[in-house]
């Protein structure tokens, strides 16, 4: 009788290597499986034909005279390829962390290689199903935010460090009272002693309540709860408590377990932070791409993930996150009952210059666009800040210039004259 199909996770990769790709790809999946530096009794022919790492496919690319990354073993020539390497899912079983102990770990470090990146990961539906993903996704923020359509146009509290509860509600207040859909807390400010969130959650919150008891609009804001699991548990529930929509965790320092700890124990959308994402992506030979990681966050929970933005302060490519976001829009696993998409989060220099390239190249309003300068920035104040944004998103939607909707929109007017486009430094 034919073996019952057993499911496999499969990694792509981009390396470099001193040897022919094959044998690198081989050595890679040796490492990462049942294989060693010499043959051992207990590696039988059964046990590698039902958990051996298997290479899938190797293309070679081009070649260079120099390694990328140093510690490989010496050569005259590195040959770059892409290669895929799969795994039974039984190897690894229903473990984010695991898993990237996996299709990452020793390969990062061995000498075949003088460059490894991690390029996007296919995971089983047996895989995606143990998780929970999103408990939020888009419809449900956009529920909990008032925002039937279009996109939720956010800030970030600035300056980012130094406020007391005090002076950060009564910033709040400004940005409600201006028409502003989603705050968040900047990644350096968690519970610091100058800003206890004991003390600064009912600050906040006391002012977005009597906003919404008196105008029926209660717009989101993310408090960073970013600490170990049993702190966030805590954190969580006093957010929750005081009537909070949104949690913020920076997911790359507390961890993909605690990540999905946190989901577990969550009433609250769980707004993902990627700050650090630069020691991933920044070499184009070590790291991973975020079309791979985002997958991961998303199972372990989250429900918005960061993104960059187009024509940004930072070093990402645009075409990168575009990519990122679409990744971040497209479902792991369809059907009935099941939304594990994460919202994209454009942050980092936007102002309205960047809303109608965002939206020609994404082709979606199922994102949170958050300006920081091009909110509280814009010369007739924050109120004006938060018009012209809506006036830009209103107008690329429906295909108008933003030169021709200024003639209608004062706001926007003052926006395009007083800020760049695109940024730069």
């Amino acid at each position: 009788m034919a073996q019952r199909h057993r499911p496999r996770i499969s990694a792509s990769y981009r390396i470099e290597t001193p040897l022919d790709p094959k044998r690198a790809a081989e050595a890679m999946a040796g490492e990462q499986s049942s294989g060693t530096f010499l043959k051992l009794a207990g590696e039988t022919d059964a046990l590698r034909e039902r958990h051996a790492a298997r290479v899938e496919s190797v293309i070679r690319r081009e070649t260079v005279t120099a390694p990328s990354l140093p510690g490989a073993l010496p050569s005259e020539t590195y040959t770059r390829a892409d290669v895929i390497l799969s795994w039974p899912l039984e190897n690894i079983g229903a473990s984010l962390p695991n898993l990237l102990a996996t299709v990452l770990g020793n390969l990062t470090e061995l000498r075949e290689l003088s460059g490894l990146r991690l390029t996007d990961i296919t995971l089983p539906n047996d895989f995606i199903k143990a998780f929970a993903g999103p408990q939020f996704s888009i419809d449900g923020t956009r529920r909990l935010a008032g925002v039937d359509d279009g996109p939720l146009i956010g800030t970030i509290i600035k300056p980012s460090v130094g406020l007391s509860p005090e002076q950060t509600a009564d910033l709040v207040k400004q940005l409600i009272e201006a028409g502003i859909d989603f705050i968040k807390d900047d990644e350096l400010i968690a519970d610091p002693p100058y800003s206890p969130l004991a003390k600064r959650v009912p600050a906040i919150m006391r002012v977005i309540e009597e906003h919404a008891q008196r105008t029926g609009r209660k717009p989101m804001y993310a408090f960073n709860i970013t600490g170990d699991i049993d702190e966030m548990r805590q954190r969580h529930d006093l957010v929750r408590d005081h009537g909070g929509t949104c949690i913020m965790a920076s997911v790359n320092w507390v961890g993909m377990s605690s990540l999905v700890a946190l989901r577990r124990h969550s009433e609250l959308p769980i707004h993902g932070h990627r700050n650090g994402w630069g020691l991933f992506y920044r070499h184009p030979q070590i790291g991973m791409s975020y079309r791979a990681y985002q997958a991961l966050l998303r199972l372990a929970g989250a429900d918005h993930l960061h993104v960059n933005g187009l024509g940004s302060k930072f070093a990402e490519a645009d075409e990168s996150v575009i990519d990122s976001a679409r990744a971040c829009l497209a479902p792991l696993l369809e059907g009935p009952g099941r939304d594990d998409r994460a919202m994209p989060v454009f942050s980092s220099a936007q102002t309205i210059h960047q809303a109608p390239a965002t939206f020609a190249k994404l082709h979606s309003t199922d994102l949170i666009f958050t300006c920081g300068g091009g909110i509280m920035g814009h010369p007739n104040g924050i109120a004006a800040g938060c018009r012209s944004l809506r006036a830009a998103w209103e107008a690329t939607a429906n295909g108008v210039p933003l030169e021709e909707q200024a003639k209608q929109e004062p706001d926007l007017a003052v926006a395009l004259r007083a800020f760049r486009s695109p940024f730069s430094g």
